[in-house]
């Protein structure tokens, strides 16, 4: 685990203030506050206001306000919500199809984030839960996501001598093996995983894209083994692609003809 470094610290220190009262605040009270040297908050607030989390009051000389990069970090924000929300009805409506667990996925760095997920009603099921984190290389979803990164991208997160940790003896572990899977997913369109992340477990999923056409997660339904087939895994990857495509445009998203 990396050190934390102490300027951040302190910057998000000052931004934390904001929150509090009318949401402004003066370079002198924030040193108060903070009790923080004057010359390291006027750098701060100085290097914050250059970058636009800051805004300096007009009508009140020396007092600032929350800036505009700060709107749109949270507007970012909150199309997050929106797709988790959306994504928990979504996946609601594909479980009373298959009655099996469906999860949907967000992808950061080479870890998937589980942002919603409906269980199976039978009674043998997969034990998950939103919010937990898993190696993006042993998932459907986590495979679907990195199948649709422009190369570049894949490459400087995944070069090829970066070790694969394995879940189960069945996962990938290697990162050549990897981008061959990629490879047939992005033919395929969708993506499987045969216990490798859960011996007892099998999964497919399909990309969720916003209105710009970009995948900004995936889709996934995951069957415990003793109810899997290959004719299973089928009607379960076209029932993914079309769960997946109703929450793309519930996003936004249409499709060009």
């Amino acid at each position: 685990m990396g050190r934390r470094v102490p300027a951040v610290s302190r910057a998000l220190d000052i931004l934390e203030l904001f929150l509090e009262g009318d949401g402004t605040l003066s370079a002198p009270e924030i040193t108060r506050r903070l009790q923080l040297p004057r010359t390291t908050v006027h750098e701060l607030v100085t290097t914050l206001a250059a970058r636009g989390y800051l805004a300096p009051l007009p009508e009140q000389p020396g007092r600032y306000r929350p800036g505009v990069r700060l709107y749109q970090l949270g507007s970012r924000y909150a199309e997050q919500l929106d797709l988790a929300a959306e994504g928990d009805r979504v996946a609601r409506e594909v479980a009373e199809r298959c009655g099996e667990t469906v999860h949907v996925a967000i992808l950061e760095e080479t870890d998937v984030i589980y942002i919603a997920k409906v269980d199976s009603s039978h009674a043998v099921r997969m034990v998950s839960a939103a919010g937990r984190r898993l190696p993006a290389h042993c998932t459907a979803v986590g495979k679907m996501l990195l199948a649709s990164l422009p190369a570049a991208e894949l490459e400087t997160r995944l070069p090829t001598d970066a070790p694969l940790a394995a879940m189960t003896r069945d996962s990938i572990t290697s990162v050549p093996a990897l981008r061959a899977e990629l490879e047939r997913i992005r033919e395929r369109g969708t993506a499987a995983e045969h216990r490798e992340s859960n011996p007892d477990v099998s999964c497919v999923a399909a990309p969720v894209r916003d209105r710009s056409g970009r995948v900004v997660a995936a889709l996934s339904v995951s069957v415990p083994m003793i109810r899997w087939s290959a004719e299973r895994e089928t009607e379960l990857a076209e029932l993914a692609a079309r769960g997946a495509a109703e929450l793309s445009a519930r996003l936004g998203y249409r499709p060009r003809r």
